[in-house]
């Protein structure tokens, strides 16, 4: 068997797998999702479905990954920084969240201000491990070059922060921000392909596998939810592809419409507080305003996904003319 169809296969067959048996027993112990009161009241009826779900696509990814290792596939070049940076530390960091949310039955988890300083710190360490690895602080601005130095760090802050937050924020409806990791992911696995970045290309597939069998449980009405634990986790990890795929400015495209999720809840507490409590949403993230309009959550999933995927294969494009 072809080994980029093996790595997506392995990380698919092992999550379902587990999703089978985990989530009734996420029911029994009731291990459920907890709903913001100030959410859309449409969202109440969905307390209690079993969460924390990005756990098994961390575990099936990681899995699938020591299995390529161990029948050597070559899979050294990047291990610390596909695998423990962001991937674990992000992933450890949501779970503790979620952890908490779940014991005390609330919403609120984590104090925001803390888990914004961890995020930085993580950052600051996947900084110094990428040039401890002797990468490139240049950016490529589709054929102009521009070496960056230290302020390179700054941009992976950006990147690896505001991606994990971005994803996190399109958690909000059944199966948006799975699709949306979907087609990030398959457009970082074509162009590592076309690059030749094996291990990059595997480890997207294996990803790419376990956050498929997770969305045939998350789709509308989902039967369980990804938590901080994964979107978290997975936000830093597709910022973390292009970063190492030295494709930066593409992440803009493939990402779209995370940062604008992630711009519109900016954009309303900033407009909230100059304003004194006007509102340019009815609210946010984006997709709750366009339910407030009328619209059910597939037609909202489905209008993102598309708009996703005409930005990857835009991506797609542009690499294929400019990177590779």
């Amino acid at each position: 068997m072809n080994i980029y169809v093996k790595s997506f296969l392995i990380a698919f067959v092992v999550a379902i797998f587990m999703y089978v048996f985990l989530i009734p027993l996420l029911r029994r112990i009731k291990i459920g999702q907890s709903i913001r009161r100030e959410g859309p009241k449409k969202h109440y009826g969905k307390a209690g479905t079993p969460t924390m779900g990005g756990l098994i696509i961390l575990i099936a990814t990681i899995v699938t990954v020591f299995y390529l290792k161990l029948t050597g596939t070559l899979f050294s070049k990047y291990d610390l920084l596909l695998l423990f940076m962001p991937l674990l530390l992000y992933g450890t960091l949501g779970f503790i969240d979620d952890y908490l949310i779940v014991i005390k039955k609330s919403n609120k988890g984590l104090n925001s201000g803390f888990k914004l300083f961890i995020q930085i710190v993580w950052a600051g360490m996947y900084f110094y491990l990428f040039l401890d690895q002797g990468l490139s602080s240049v950016i490529d601005f589709f054929g102009w070059k521009v070496d960056f130095k230290w302020f390179y760090g700054v941009l992976i802050l950006l990147m690896l922060v505001g991606f994990s937050n971005a994803v996190n924020f399109s958690d909000g409806l059944d199966g948006l921000a799975a699709g949306l990791l979907i087609i990030a992911l398959a457009a970082a696995a074509v162009i590592s392909r076309f690059k030749g970045e094996t291990e990059i290309t595997l480890f997207s597939l294996a990803l790419l596998g376990a956050v498929l069998a997770f969305f045939c449980y998350n789709f509308n009405p989902a039967k369980i939810f990804m938590g901080d634990v994964g979107s978290l986790a997975l936000g830093a990890t597709v910022a973390n592809l292009f970063i190492l795929l030295k494709m930066e400015v593409l992440l803009l495209i493939v990402g779209f419409v995370f940062l604008l999720e992630g711009l519109s809840v900016v954009i309303q507490v900033i407009y909230f507080k100059l304003t004194g409590g006007k509102r340019i949403f009815l609210m946010s993230p984006i997709h709750h305003h366009f339910e407030l309009k009328g619209m059910n959550e597939w037609e909202i999933d489905v209008m993102f996904w598309l708009i996703a995927m005409v930005m990857a294969a835009g991506a797609v494009i542009l690499a294929y003319l400019y990177y590779l």
